[in-house]
């Protein structure tokens, strides 16, 4: 065995192999359009990648590796507390328990009164820090007052804000920042992401004296959604770009720039809200790879209120992937990466093309003042969400897999609640769905085995909203359908079989069908669907559907007939 060697197949080869599997699908069904407008190959090998970018990709890795600061990954655990007793208790103990960073959005229930802005100025000069506030008038920015003077230059950590915030007495507190998360927030992706980060650089640089005194200053700020390897291409391409952007001022020698990271809460539930945890491991680690120097975990809750214990959850997220995979002994662990290299390079080249755009446009400012970036952002927007609701994109717990069973929290973390969140329809829709109190029903046609596949479906269907219909016994009449139809307390039922015995059966049914009962069919019947819906037919569930759409429009149907 030892002497046997296997011949190494061509990328044509591959390609040959791969269409005949395909059994007469084109080879270009497996291909995917990113949200980005970027095509995934199903290969990526060592020859495609060189081809692609020749003697770019050892710069590219150069590039990455160079920028990469020595302190990577350090835990940024944000504190939640009602009271300013309850914050610094909390915070005393996530820094013995392993957080590495103090972070505090300014926005708490309690004051920051002389009092505990002093007591919090002892932690700054101690601990390095990032703190989020409005603007230059937020009151937790007066901390910086209760430094000692002599302390004021060894400070070092963050200031996030919408805008530059004047710290000159601090030279190691970086407080201009390309902050990308509100634009995550609305719906923005991975291209537009950086592309703006780097139009908000090109501003806050000009009004500096010189690069080098803005680049002191400067950090960039990214949310990492669950995208896994477009969030790593993301925060590596960024180093590129800054590369690139900093060679445009004339500096040869680049100053590294830290990025700060959190999860993203955009793809955040309020139920089954256990799967926001595993959805922040998943973001937490593309982090840690793609080259985060502080990151956040937000807890599971956090959309609502968090606990003590789900701080805490969050938190070891960060140390276990920090301290246990060991992805830290290695230099950009994702270089190499034909597919990741190649994503990266994409990354690159669309968000230079953008942010030339923009910076044509006048910058930034102008920018946002034509609309053109809100007309962008919105249409990234509603792709990601049409691709939930149609399932093309799926969110465990919301758009598949959901428990009717879990009872939707009410009350909303004001923090988070301007976020565009894709899961927020669903929750709307359950909200008043379980309010109307609304009775659904599955009439399952011919046998179990027949009718079970397309009930099943159905079921899944109507439970994204909460609803848990009534099944029926399979029938095999359309006497028997009617008269399970006479006495169920479901309006709106949906009629389940194989194709055979729905189109048997249907016509039968629609004609005898008590007239407050809306009916709906599983599957689509193109040659039926005229005659049906002529006859009574409501309409039909199918796969692809949007789920919103119709559960709407059911939802009207149901409300009229209760009427």
């Amino acid at each position: 065995m030892k002497n046997i060697e296997f011949e190494k197949p061509s990328y044509l080869e591959w390609q040959d192999a791969a269409i005949k599997a395909l059994k007469g699908k084109p080879f270009e069904s497996l291909l995917t359009k990113t949200s980005e407008g970027i095509t995934l190959e199903p290969l990526y090998t060592q020859e495609s990648l060189v081809a692609k970018l020749g003697e770019e990709l050892d710069k590219q890795v150069a590039t990455i590796r160079s920028l990469q600061n020595n302190e990577a990954f350090r835990v940024a655990q944000q504190i939640y507390a009602d009271t300013s007793e309850a914050f610094f208790a909390q915070l005393d103990d996530s820094l013995a328990r392993g957080n590495e960073v103090v972070t505090i959005d300014s926005r708490m229930k309690f004051e920051w009164t002389e009092e505990v802005l002093a007591q919090l100025a002892t932690y700054f000069s101690e601990y390095s820090f990032k703190i989020t506030v409005e603007n230059s008038n937020d009151p937790l920015l007066a901390v910086f007052d209760n430094i000692a003077v002599n302390q004021r230059e060894t400070v070092n950590g963050f200031v996030v804000s919408k805008d530059p915030i004047s710290l000159n007495e601090y030279p190691s507190v970086r407080s201009v920042g390309a902050d990308t998360t509100d634009y995550h927030n609305e719906g923005a992706n991975a291209v537009q992401e950086l592309a703006y980060a780097l139009a908000l650089a090109a501003k806050y640089a000009n009004q500096e004296e010189s690069f080098e005194v803005f680049a002191k200053k400067f950090y960039v700020s990214f949310a990492v959604d669950t995208q896994f390897f477009t969030e790593i291409a993301k925060l590596r391409a960024f180093k590129v770009l800054w590369k690139a952007f900093s060679s445009a001022y004339g500096v040869s020698n680049c100053v590294k720039v830290p990025t700060i990271a959190e999860t993203s809460l955009r793809s955040f539930s309020k139920l089954d809200v256990y799967v926001n945890l595993l959805r922040s491991a998943n973001e937490a680690l593309s982090g840690l790879i793609g080259g985060a120097d502080v990151f956040t975990v937000h807890p599971h809750d956090a959309l609502t209120k968090p606990t003590d214990q789900s701080v805490r959850i969050a938190r070891n997220v960060s140390l276990i992937l920090k301290e246990e995979t060991n992805v830290l002994k290695v230099i950009d662990p994702a270089g190499g990466s034909y597919f990741i290299e190649s994503l990266t390079a994409d990354f690159v080249k669309e968000a230079w093309a953008l942010f030339l755009e923009i910076e044509a446009a006048g910058g930034i400012d102008a920018y946002t003042a034509s609309g053109k970036l809100t007309e962008e952002i919105e249409k990234s927007y509603q792709a990601r969400i049409k691709a939930v609701q149609t399932r093309k994109q799926s969110l465990i717990g919301t758009n598949i897999y959901a428990n009717p069973a879990d009872v939707l929290e009410s009350e909303t973390n004001p923090a988070f609640a301007a976020i565009k969140r894709i899961a927020k329809p669903f929750e709307q829709l359950r909200a008043e769905m379980t309010a109307a109190n609304m009775k659904t029903g599955i009439l399952a046609l011919g046998t179990l085995k027949s009718s079970k596949p397309r009930a099943d479906f159905v079921s899944g269907f109507l439970n994204t909203v909460g609803l848990v219909p009534e099944k029926s016994e399979p029938v095999a009449t359309a006497e028997e359908a009617l008269a399970w139809l006479n006495t169920t307390e479901a309006t709106y039922v949906v009629i389940s079989g194989n194709d055979d015995d729905t189109k048997d059966l249907v016509p039968a049914i629609l004609a005898g069908k008590p007239a407050n009962v809306i009916v709906d069919v599983a599957g689509k019947f193109k040659d039926e669907e005229e005659a049906w819906l002529a006859n009574g037919l409501n309409g039909f569930i199918f796969a692809g559907q949007n789920i919103i759409e119709k559960l709407n429009s059911v939802f009207a149907s149901m409300k009229e007939v209760q009427r």
